[in-house]
């Protein structure tokens, strides 16, 4: 089976745009091949398509990196690091070049994709021998413009290929939903286009795929009109509804027709944990694309020489109190609650997948285990406050999920399978849809958000039962809407989802503005019968008027928490060269 990193670099040289003065979208890709000798086979179109997978999709194999489950640290509620957000701070100025817009790199993979759609048609093979990779390529400009529409909103539609004559070069930004349009239409054909699961090559986009991915999008588009609406960063005469219609549609065909893919089946106490730290997902039926490494190949990453300690991060009190006790109360709610004096309590009573998701010391949480000579496993005691910063828990609570506790993992390199697409999220997708359009039933929790308590041992959410949260995290909105959110961020918890659902939400005024971050309480290591280089080590983090530590509290910066700009940081900057450049380029509101 061709997994990822497999996937041959054929046309990486051939192709490969190395940074000169010229526009990236009026060059013509290098090339020692002529487009007359090359485009005439199906696979000419693959041996192009694979490069998108390999430049375009997130690989986290960097220093530091734990994969995906670090980058709820990066800005949001749910996890912190050594250095706190800037974004969040409010920090971030307009560049002169770059930032994401306005150099060579930013638009290199646009051009490459449209290169390809403009020349398959020359290849002499008949339409459905080649359609799916052309669906690919549709696919990838998707992925493209979703992320440039994340941070920038307006954005200039291309979608052919550009010469120094072509008038598109200075065209206008086009209005957000606009080309959210574009990004429905490229995804409607891709659709059409694609292979099914079951026909499709493994470890390439397909159909089902990319269904997920454009529900993904329309729920996004969908809640960021109908919450920014009336501010500068809304859609003037729209409330989102269109485009969450569109994503409540097609999870809901995708939950109908999955062509084979499902929620994994938890057989023991630490199946969800388990979801996370494999090494070869070809077999599960939930993880939808994946990245795999390959030591062979000397392609692996370092994530578990930081997930066996506390990886300079840590997960926040305000995560750990969102999770539900078993009786699917809330903790101010439920009687089952044991407080959080200790790691073991917090954990006590609660949905499972906290305490699969941070480390407790309860003989179970494995640092590590397959320990050469049969040395006997390495179990958690105490979070790592004693170490380097790169390596130190930051909050006593130190992020289980998705450490792998192979000693083998923990050398030079490790090959756990990073996750890309999930089939969970199609049923988050469609809950949040659906309620958010005023349409969400009991059969719709059924089929949905219950499927992913069940399979933990939690309560099913009843639509008549459903408790109001005296401490529920938006005020503004529905007990029911904020129980299908907790769901969400519970069951995505440190997969780097928690910021866009922020933004989307407009909700950086009520989670984030004036927030100081808390951890653990303190107390409970400073106590007898604790090592004293763990004691010791504690000492120096300093806690708030309850004893909750509060890793920030001496940063000047931060001194009255998070100082967002809630009329100007929802967007990033365009850089100044491209006003400079296109006078119909304007800027983003308060930049």
């Amino acid at each position: 089976m061709k997994l990822l990193h497999k996937i041959i670099l054929v046309l990486f040289c051939c192709f490969y745009l190395s940074s000169c003065q010229k526009d990236i979208l009026e060059q013509t890709p290098e090339t020692n091949i002529s487009d007359s000798d090359y485009w005439k086979t199906a696979n000419d179109l693959k041996l192009y398509a694979n490069n998108f997978y390999n430049n375009m999709l997130p690989n986290y194999n960097g220093w530091g990196s734990t994969g995906i489950y670090g980058l709820d640290a990066e800005g949001s509620d749910n996890m912190i690091s050594t250095t706190y957000s800037s974004l969040l701070n409010g920090e971030r100025v307009v560049p002169g070049n770059g930032g994401g817009y306005g150099d060579y790199a930013d638009w290199s993979a646009l051009r490459n994709v449209n290169y390809l759609l403009a020349n398959y048609a020359k290849v002499e093979e008949p339409f459905d021998v080649i359609q799916g990779y052309i669906g690919e390529a549709l696919f990838f400009r998707a992925y493209f413009y979703f992320d440039k529409l994340k941070r920038f909103g307006d954005l200039p539609w291309i979608n052919i290929q550009l010469n120094t004559l072509s008038e598109e070069v200075f065209s206008e930004r086009l209005p957000r939903n606009v080309v959210v349009d574009s990004i429905m239409n490229d995804l409607d054909k891709a659709i059409t286009y694609l292979p099914t699961k079951g026909s499709a090559e493994a470890s390439r986009v397909n159909k089902e795929i990319a269904m997920l991915f454009q529900a993904r999008i329309a729920l996004f588009e969908g809640t960021w009109e109908k919450y920014h609406a009336g501010t500068a960063f809304g859609v003037e005469g729209a409330d989102g509804r269109k485009f969450l219609e569109k994503a409540a549609t097609v999870s809901a065909l995708l939950l109908e027709n999955s062509g084979g893919y499902g929620l994994t089946e938890f057989l023991d106490d630490n199946g969800y944990w388990n979801l996370f730290n494999q090494v070869n997902y070809t077999s599960n039926n939930e993880v939808m694309l994946w990245r795999a490494f390959d030591l062979g190949l000397n392609l692996g990453h370092r994530w578990h020489r930081y997930s066996n300690t506390g990886a300079g991060r840590g997960a926040t009190k305000d995560l750990v109190d969102t999770y539900l006790c078993i009786d699917g109360k809330p903790i101010e709610s439920s009687e089952l609650y044991q407080g959080d004096a200790t790691l073991s309590t917090v954990v006590t009573n609660r949905d499972p997948r906290l305490r699969q998701t941070i480390y407790v010391p309860d003989g179970m949480h494995e640092i590590t285990n397959n320990r050469p000579g049969g040395e006997a496993s390495v179990l958690f005691e105490y979070p790592t406050f004693d170490v380097a910063n790169e390596n130190k828990s930051l909050t006593g609570y130190q992020v289980y999920k998705g450490h792998n506790p192979d000693y083998n993992q923990q050398q030079d390199l490790g090959t756990t399978g990073q996750i890309i697409f999930r089939f969970a999220e199609a049923h988050l997708i469609y809950a949040e849809a659906k309620a958010e359009l005023g349409q969400f039933s009991q059969s719709d929790a059924d089929r949905s958000i219950n499927l992913l308590k069940r399979r933990v041992g939690m309560p099913n959410l009843v639509i008549g039962a459903v408790i109001d949260d005296p401490n529920k995290e938006f005020a503004d909105i529905s007990p029911l809407v904020n129980e299908i959110r907790r769901e969400r961020r519970v069951e995505l918890a440190c997969e780097g989802y928690r910021s866009d659902d922020l933004f989307r939400w407009a909700a950086i005024d009520e989670k984030i503005k004036g927030w100081k971050p808390k951890g653990a309480k303190r107390s409970q290591w400073e106590v007898a019968g604790v090592p004293k280089n763990i004691a010791d080590a504690v000492k120096s983090f300093p806690v708030d008027a309850e004893n909750y530590i509060e890793y920030y509290q001496n940063v000047g910066a931060l001194g009255a928490g998070y100082q967002f700009d809630l009329g100007r940081d929802y967007l990033s900057p365009i850089p100044l060269d491209q006003i400079s450049l296109n006078p119909k380029i304007k800027q983003n509101p308060g930049w």
